[in-house]
């Protein structure tokens, strides 16, 4: 059973843009972005965009920015490019765009992750914030960390913290 502290009256379709940050994934082979938008599906949320980019940080800044400014969008799913290898600049580019950040959802999703993979959870750069009034999640590119982080974390509040920020939904 998952607690909610406030539960949500009515539920709600949120509209979100899936991304997937990768140097060696088709959208054939993106078995994470699939992932995400099967579970947002699931729980009865619509996706508005895919996108599937680069590990560059100008290419992820420009895409958020160009998505930011969608009026009908509510959250940004990013996943891969949160580790610490020289190519995965996605927290990077991410860190510095955020109006609010929500240190909380990174801490977490470490804990989380410690009880499946013990220790290597120290290397996960995950993080999630606010950009232009919209909710964003960056996790790690792997299928089992997008399903922990969907399922435990983004998916029990995403509805109350897109609430929180448009409180006429």
């Amino acid at each position: 059973m998952t607690y909610s502290p406030h539960p949500d009256t009515q539920p709600i379709a949120i509209h979100c843009a899936v991304i997937t940050v990768s140097d060696t994934r088709s959208p054939e082979t993106d078995r994470s972005g699939q992932l995400i938008r099967e579970l947002l599906q699931g729980a009865g949320h619509a996706i508005a965009d895919y996108l599937l980019i680069k590990d560059e940080p100008v290419q992820i800044q420009t895409h958020l920015r160009l998505l930011g400014q969608q009026s009908g969008l509510d959250a940004i799913i990013l996943n891969g490019g949160t580790g610490i290898a020289p190519r995965d600049t996605t927290y990077d580019a991410i860190e510095q765009l955020l109006d609010k950040t929500l240190p909380g959802f990174g801490e977490l999703f470490r804990w989380l992750s410690y009880a499946e993979i013990g220790s290597r959870a120290i290397a996960s750069r995950a993080i999630a914030g606010v950009f232009q009034g919209k909710l964003i999640f960056s996790v790690p590119g792997s299928s089992n960390a997008v399903r922990l982080a969907m399922e435990k974390l983004i998916l029990p509040e995403l509805a109350h913290l897109v609430r929180q920020l448009n409180p006429d939904r």
